[in-house]
């Protein structure tokens, strides 16, 4: 089994006070040892562009950790996050809610993961959830 992991997980292990660092730690020590790991380009990104990180703290970090980045997007990746995107503009709007309140990579990192078929390890279950309804989420 192959899991992706999104960006908040990792952000919540390197801040030790995060209310949700505990349940990041478990998660990730329980997925390391049912599959094998990985990141997409759009949370590489993320990741290094944190003010505490660099590229080699974070190349580190990865490599400690047995976190292996995928750089490669092909263009049924794109589809699907433009179409996921789509659904959540909509969906924003039926309801009133305004304008979208998420970004364009939480849609990438979802079509990554649910394109190649992998789980997704996550905090925001309800918001990949919906937006992308056949992925697989690695929870609790």
């Amino acid at each position: 089994m192959t899991i992706s992991i999104e960006t908040n997980v990792i952000v919540s292990l390197w801040w030790k006070d995060h209310a949700s660092n505990a349940v990041a730690a478990a998660l990730l020590d329980r997925a390391q040892r049912q599959g094998s790991l990985i990141v997409c380009g759009a949370v590489y990104a993320e990741l290094v562009a944190d003010p505490k990180q660099n590229p080699e703290s974070l190349g580190a970090f990865l490599n400690d950790s047995r976190i292996a980045v995928e750089w490669q997007f092909n263009e049924e990746d794109w589809r699907e996050a433009g179409r996921a995107c789509r659904g959540y503009v909509r969906r924003r709007w039926a309801s009133s809610g305004g304008f979208s309140r998420r970004i364009l990579a939480d849609f990438v990192i979802g079509a990554h993961a649910q394109v190649r078929g992998y789980s997704l390890l996550t905090t925001d279950e309800k918001n990949y959830q919906a937006a992308f309804p056949k992925l697989k989420i690695f929870a609790n």
